[in-house]
């Protein structure tokens, strides 16, 4: 054989090991891992910084904006290609042989966005929080102290205090002491919610524990003195309304989420040109005595430049807003915001985002 015809087998022989591993190679699998949390932590970061923008304004007067992601497409494609050629001759020029590929790797990501608008944004921002949703939220665990001072208004005629200036007032006293006692039961695992059916309806009960301590069984006595309840009753009826109609129910006035966030967005610390020049409504100053477990609910900072070491940040108004990342509290009580906007949803279509990968 001579040396022409070895050259060609050689580069016929590469070429097909070229072909048969871009032939057996596919580049779904790889994607997933990565695509799965990069996709996770994008949407995540972009929700904390709406979510902290939408305050920011509310705080200035101006309309929330709530866009969500409803699903996101990303198709790639991995193209190659190989030649190879040779020729020989016993001429002048003598032989030559020449092999060549070419690749191209495509990504193509596709979001669509749905902003909150019409019967959606009416069910989920501007329909009141229904009371067994609260309750049901400080079974899970959360304290029922930070549950309730942000998102009720008042409990059996007690009120909560209001920051904003369309509806402000300061809060009656013993709503804090009743979100202490609360607090105590709850730590001791002496209240909790049972449902039953009543006239084709499903009713929620709240429930105190009869078998308690004496320390505890002070604080249920101050909660239904406080409340109004029976005395001697442990389980209390849980309906949505200002005022009871009998010792039998608890009545929870609850807050909407707009009413939450107009409520949240009072801890926004504005710069003080703005608020002297008129730019930002007053707060009302809090003249009632606050237990110092109630006292911080999120605070939110400003500065003319980006913070170095924040939780979330965002510019508006030529101004960097932020909260720290040394600050728990604010940081729990933002996520505690988004949770809370996941279970506003009361029907309709789930606002999920679909994730939908061809990768071929």
């Amino acid at each position: 054989m001579n040396n022409g015809m070895a050259k060609l087998f050689r580069i016929a022989g590469l070429t097909v090991l070229l072909v048969a591993a871009t032939g057996c190679y596919t580049i779904g699998p790889g994607t997933i891992p990565r695509d799965q949390f990069d996709y996770t932590e994008a949407i995540s970061e972009s929700w904390k910084k709406q979510m902290l923008l939408n305050l920011v304004k509310l705080r200035y007067g101006d309309a929330p904006v709530f866009l969500e992601v409803s699903s996101i497409i990303t198709q790639y494609s991995l193209e190659t290609s190989v030649n190879a050629g040779a020729s020989w001759a016993n001429g002048l020029y003598g032989d030559s042989q020449s092999i060549g590929g070419a690749g191209r790797y495509i990504d193509r990501p596709t979001i669509t966005y749905n902003p909150l608008v019409g019967d959606k944004f009416t069910r989920e921002l501007l329909t009141p929080i229904p009371p067994a949703s609260i309750f049901s939220m400080v079974q899970a665990g959360w304290p029922v102290d930070r549950v309730f001072q942000i998102c009720v208004q008042s409990i059996n005629g007690l009120n909560n205090r209001a920051g904003s200036m369309a509806f402000a007032r300061q809060a009656n006293p013993d709503f804090y002491r009743l979100l202490l006692a609360l607090r105590r039961i709850q730590q001791s695992g002496g209240v909790g919610i049972r449902v039953k059916e009543e006239d084709g309806q499903l009713t929620t009960i709240i429930v105190f524990e009869r078998n308690i301590d004496y320390e505890l069984r002070e604080d249920v006595d101050m909660v239904r003195g406080l409340l109004g309840l029976d005395p001697e009753g442990h389980e209390f009826k849980l309906v949505y309304g200002h005022f009871s109609r009998s010792s039998g129910e608890l009545a929870i006035l609850s807050r909407s989420m707009m009413e939450l966030l107009m409520e949240i967005a009072t801890n926004v610390v504005v710069p003080p040109d703005d608020l002297e020049e008129g730019r930002v409504q007053p707060v009302l100053k809090e003249t009632t005595e606050v237990p110092t477990d109630l006292s911080h609910i999120l605070q939110i900072a400003s500065g003319e430049h980006e913070p170095a070491d924040a939780f979330v940040s965002v510019k508006y108004r030529n101004h960097w807003f932020w909260i720290d990342d040394r600050d728990p509290h604010s940081k729990g009580m933002l996520s505690f915001l988004m949770v809370l906007f996941s279970l506003a949803e009361t029907g309709g279509t789930s606002g999920a985002p679909l994730v939908t990968i061809p990768a071929g």
